[in-house]
């Protein structure tokens, strides 16, 4: 059996109506689509009762010695062990929470923009959300200097690339896991490999990718992690993934009476201890769907996390691949991986146009269809100057998730091709 064909037996038995059904927003929609997934996925019952949960039972601050209080700081501990288990991390303690992955992403580029010596230089790329570029560019008074990692003509980067602009005077390589726009996944494990070989670190925006694959930060080597909640099938909240004693030597704000390690030297301030509980109970939605790929016995949360994780991979190479041929069926020009041997290097994240057709004009029409994608500059203004694309329009963008089906991939379809008719 080839690996298309066993894609597709592990695609067959997904349990997607089943999942649907723990989505109450899906329940609740109608005739619409979810196809603006990623800016921001809907979230299961699990996690909204979660949620729920900790507002009326015990929204009170933590610290105290009373129960409610106790309760909270059990579940942000809890929490900690659910996302550290979600990305491998080494430790609980390595995870830290906070309001989003720009907030985060600044807040170690102010750390690092205070060490940096001999070692100078940072590698940004083109291909990356403009909050993993311009975070670091403005270290740019403190002294930093900057080199690019561009994306080849066939959509990607490619890690050849990468190696002659690393050296002896490299501070850090900052990269996407998964560009966000286009949907192309980035080999991070070699980029790690190139840039620890030179004494550099490796910070990964994980933001995109976090619903799509497996996370896991060793296997990946990286020194630094952001990721956010809100794609990831819990509410609004980011949280940082970095080496214990990485963080423990980042500079960071923290008042007088904040113990100065991780977490809670990252940790300013109050953050939303309710969301925090909605994103431990979105790690177990996501184990509770790898309990259908494993026999009862000898597993581990982590074990079912892997396994939930890999089922979603493969049932989305399937919704990729369906996707595409609707794309090409339409016309469409593809930003991105477009190759179908190459469906393992992206996500079912499509970013496209349709002749000289308007962007916002098809987006307004699927919208009235009850269809709901996105247009745009989608916050990547390089990658926009890169692919010819202008600012004011730029591209259309429909991303799918678990939690949809070919179904509604067809039905996509037939409304494009109905819009496309009608505005030609």
């Amino acid at each position: 059996m080839n690996k298309h064909q066993t894609d597709n037996t592990s695609a067959s038995a997904f349990p997607v109506q089943k999942i649907r059904a723990m989505f109450p927003a899906l329940q609740r929609a109608g005739d619409f689509i979810f196809l603006d997934n990623a800016a921001g996925a809907q979230i299961p019952q699990s996690v909204l009762d979660a949620v729920t949960n900790h507002l009326v039972g015990h929204n009170v601050q933590r610290g105290g010695r009373y129960g409610r209080s106790v309760t909270v700081d059990q579940s942000v501990a809890e929490a900690r062990e659910s996302v550290a288990l979600l990305i491998n991390a080494y430790s609980p303690s390595e995870i830290c929470f906070g309001m989003n992955a720009t907030s985060f992403i600044r807040l170690v580029s102010l750390g690092i923009g205070q060490m940096l010596t001999e070692r100078d230089e940072i590698v940004v790329t083109d291909m990356d959300h403009d909050a993993n570029i311009a975070t670091w560019l403005a270290l740019e008074p403190a002294g930093a200097k900057f080199k690019w990692w561009r994306m080849r003509e066939d959509g990607n980067l490619h890690v050849k690339d990468l190696e002659p602009l690393v050296s002896d005077r490299t501070r850090l390589v900052a990269c996407t896991v998964t560009a966000h726009s286009i949907g192309s996944i980035v080999d991070v494990a070699a980029v790690a490999r190139i840039a620890h070989a030179a004494g550099a670190e490796v910070f990964l925006d994980c933001v995109h990718y976090g619903p799509h694959g497996l996370m896991d930060v060793q296997a990946w080597g990286c020194d630094y992690l952001v990721c956010s909640g809100y794609k990831n099938f819990s509410p609004h909240m980011g949280f940082l993934w970095g080496r214990f004693e990485t963080l423990k030597r980042l500079p960071t704000f923290r008042e007088d009476f904040i113990p100065d390690e991780p977490p809670y030297k990252v940790e300013a301030g109050t953050f939303i201890y309710e969301n925090v509980s909605g994103m431990d109970a979105a790690v177990r939605y996501l184990e509770s769907i790898g309990r259908n790929f494993l026999p009862e016995n000898n597993r581990s949360r982590r074990d079912n996390i892997v396994a939930g994780m890999n089922a979603i991979r493969d049932y989305e190479l399937m919704l990729s691949r369906e996707m595409m041929k609707v794309l090409k069926d339409c016309g469409a020009t593809i930003y991105g991986v477009a190759d179908e041997a190459r469906m393992h290097e992206r996500v079912p994240t499509f970013c496209f146009n349709i002749g000289k057709l308007s962007p916002q004009k098809i987006v307004e029409e699927m919208a009235a269809m009850q269809i709901g994608i996105r247009d745009g500059h989608m916050y990547a203004p390089r990658l926009m100057k890169r692919l010819n694309l202008s600012m004011d329009s730029g591209a259309i963008r429909a991303s799918l998730v678990h939690y949809n089906t070919v179904e509604e991939v067809h039905r996509f379809g037939e409304a494009l091709r109905t819009i496309v008719a009608k505005l030609s």
